[in-house]
């Protein structure tokens, strides 16, 4: 091995062994185009090669699933025909070298995986994560991560209606961007990533090919950040949500007229992952030209070509009778299109470039090929000195505390983010930003689609696996509170670096703790994601899985429970078990210091019955509100704020205001009513009081309102 071949395959992200690998694979000395594709298709972002071991574990199979975890999206059957897809995906090391580029191009990734499937993209959330706001830069990364998603959404034309923010020292230096998209559609308007049988032709579709985004997923999207992280701003992809949104309508006029035999999004790893793996899937082989790539930059090697991830591009495979049809749908839509390879015998990836072939390679090398590691896993050393240096935190006034947890950003109002989103284009969000779960209407029929994504770094950092499984039930809870029944689960699974045992300690717990509550639901998991290298300087971010929870209506609620429906002389219950008087993870301990003790377990045996009681409530109850960050007196105060009404709070005791143990739920109703649950309190035409204390509404609501605008002083 020459020097100069090792210093290669280094900078595009490839240890020595792997690199021996692909020699074994040949039985020759990799060419230099080949080597770029190994190195993006065996990259820990499209490999998961130190993960991969552990998501077996996942119960993946209902009944009602249509499409599990290994294609583009998971597809579930929602009935009469209908089918949902869902996806989540991780932006994060590319929103930190540009923010507004890297989330952007994270919502035209999310949007592509789902409308590959066949769907019609009708919804977007958000799971963002950034340093404290009173550092210049965390500000400047977390506007330029909201632009992004509202200007890439917006202009696409897709709505953003829920979503999660969290600010915390951890991700000072790595902040996290996980994007969900749900899509709709006929089941048999459903397409999957094949290439088809010999004789199909790979048509490229969308936007011209530059180098953006070049080494994307091999050199920025799996690899550690440091102080030079900012020199990989040109492997950020670049955006253009117009040509997206002309992509979308192409491809589904395609799939509405049969005119495909499949299609794969060119994200990470562009043509080569859109060439590799629909072979592999069909068992064929392909030969690709890339002289046929219509481009945008001149004299691009085959390396550039093969990895580029620009945006907007799309590979359709084609029986050759179509071919004329699917150019003139290209073309009525205005965008570019190229007839580039053919699928063959055998199962070879060939590329030509200028009448030379540059690579060939066996297809399943290149997907499911790439090694999997077994990494050293050991549990932290520090853990059980974060569970015994407990220390119950103090409140001398309920009133105080809540006006202290109403005023972080992390807690208060979202509106300054999700008033730059049009949260309601195709009018179909029946219960946008602001609920617990957002909830869509299909379109024509009685049903609702509704979905929550939750996430909680300091729970997972004092337990990932009690942690992990309150998220799914938390995920749960807030799509019954949309009047929804579980159905699917699709998870973004954020960590630090593999290569410490500790992380991927982290990550088996999260992994077992995702399973346990979704298998005491009967619920499967369809899609996922696992970020790794969410480290800066050796610093590694807390484990901080995130749930999106999908979750079916039929019927819809004919009017779901609203926070503002409440009105003076309703009752307020609290449904669910007594809380305990843990505090670890929770936001007063924040207040307070460091997360330290051991959250409180979920209760499976208690969450599965409570979490069918209250989607049914949901039809029948005015006000429902999930127990979560903050506690029972967040969730009064937002109750009163949303409303303009009053409350009064019949207990002062901190365990009951400001715990936050799993499965509970506020439930305002009419007076008299029989509940099973706990009575606490009142609404009424005053403040909000609380034992002996009495805050004003305009306090608490003027205190939640200017919460995140205050921080980023605007």
């Amino acid at each position: 091995m020459t020097a100069v071949t090792e210093s290669v395959h280094r900078r595009l992200g490839m240890t020595d062994d792997e690199y021996e690998m692909v020699v074994d694979v040949l039985g020759r000395e990799p060419r230099p185009a080949e080597l770029a594709m190994y190195s993006v298709m065996w990259s820990e972002h499209c490999s998961y090669k130190s993960s991969r071991a552990y998501l077996s574990r996942f119960p993946t199979s209902a009944p009602w699933v249509v499409v599990g975890p290994g294609e583009n999206a998971g597809v579930v059957d929602i009935g009469d025909g209908w089918l949902a897809a869902i996806r989540i995906e991780s932006h994060n090391h590319p929103s930190f070298v540009e923010p507004y580029q890297g989330a952007a191009t994270g919502v035209g990734g999310i949007l592509r995986d789902v409308f590959t499937m066949g769907a019609r993209p009708v919804a977007l959330w958000d799971q963002i994560r950034f340093g404290p706001l009173d550092r210049p830069h965390n500000r400047y990364l977390f506007k330029g991560v909201v632009a992004g998603i509202a200007g890439y959404g917006n202009a696409v034309g897709v709505p953003t209606v829920g979503g999660e923010i969290e600010f915390d020292v951890c991700y000072e230096g790595n902040p996290l961007v996980n994007v969900l998209c749900l899509g709709v559609m006929h089941r048999d308007e459903l397409v999957l990533g094949t290439a088809g049988e010999p004789g199909s032709i790979a048509v490229l579709l969308g936007k011209a090919t530059g180098r953006d985004g070049i080494g994307g997923a091999s050199v920025l999207a799996s690899a550690s950040f440091d102080e030079a992280a900012t020199e990989k701003r040109p492997s950020v992809q670049v955006g253009d949500p117009f040509e997206e949104k002309k992509l979308i309508e192409a491809c589904l006029e395609l799939y509405r007229r049969h005119l495909v035999v499949g299609v794969q999004d060119l994200g990470a790893a562009g043509l080569t992952c859109a060439v590799s793996e629909p072979a592999a899937r069909a068992g064929v082989g392909i030969t690709l030209d890339l002289g046929e790539v219509h481009v945008r930059e001149g004299g691009m090697t085959p390396p550039e070509l093969l990895m580029s991830e620009s945006q907007e591009r799309m590979m359709a495979y084609v029986r050759p009778e179509m071919l004329e049809e699917v150019l003139t749908v290209a073309e009525h839509w205005e965008i570019e299109s190229s007839v580039v390879g053919v699928v063959g015998e055998g199962d070879m990836v060939t590329v030509r470039h200028d009448g030379e072939v540059v690579a060939e390679v066996p297809a399943d090398s290149l997907s499911g090929g790439a090694p999997l590691y077994h990494r050293p896993v050991a549990r932290p050393d520090w853990l059980d000195e974060l569970w015994e240096s407990y220390v119950p935190p103090t409140v001398a006034s309920p009133a105080e505390t809540l006006l202290a947890l109403l005023s972080d950003p992390s807690i208060g109002s979202s509106a300054w983010i999700h008033e730059q989103y049009d949260h309601m284009l195709f009018l179909n969000t029946v219960v946008g930003p602001g609920g617990d779960g957002a909830l869509i209407r299909v379109r024509g029929t009685n049903k609702g689609l509704a979905v929550s994504t939750d996430g909680n770094g300091r729970l997972c950092l004092l337990d990932p696996r009690r942690g992990a499984a309150r998220l799914v039930f938390e995920a749960a809870l807030n799509v019954a509170v949309a009047g929804a029944r579980p159905l699917a689960v699709v998870d973004n699974l954020n960590f630090g670096n593999p290569e410490k045992p500790e992380v991927m300690w982290q990550l088996v717990e999260t992994v077992e703790g995702i399973s346990e509550a979704c298998e005491a639901m009967g619920i499967p998991v369809v899609g996922g994601n696992v970020s790794f290298y969410n480290e800066t300087n050796d610093r590694d971010v807390n484990p901080t899985p995130v749930v999106g929870l999908l979750g079916l209506a039929d019927p819809m609620p004919i009017d779901p429970p609203r926070l503002q429906r409440a009105r003076p002389g309703m009752e307020i219950w609290v449904i669910g078990p007594d809380p305990t008087p843990n505090f670890a993870g929770s936001s007063l301990q924040r207040l307070q210091g460091a997360p330290t003790g051991r959250p409180t377990a979920p209760r499976p045996d208690v969450a599965t019955p409570m979490i069918e009681d209250v989607a049914r409530l949901a039809h029948v109850t005015p006000v429902l509100h999930d127990v979560s960050d903050g506690g029972l007196a967040v969730a009064v105060a937002e109750i009163c704020i949303a409303s303009g009404t009053g409350a009064v709070v019949e207990t002062d005791d901190p365990v009951w205001l400001f715990g936050e143990d799993p499965h509970r739920v506020v439930v305002i109703a009419e007076s008299g009513s029989a509940l099973p649950g706990r009575r606490i309190g009142r609404m009424w035409a005053g403040d909000l009081v609380i034992g002996d204390e009495t805050l004003s509404l305009e306090t608490i609501a003027t205190t939640w309102h200017r919460a995140l605008p205050d921080a980023l002083g605007v």
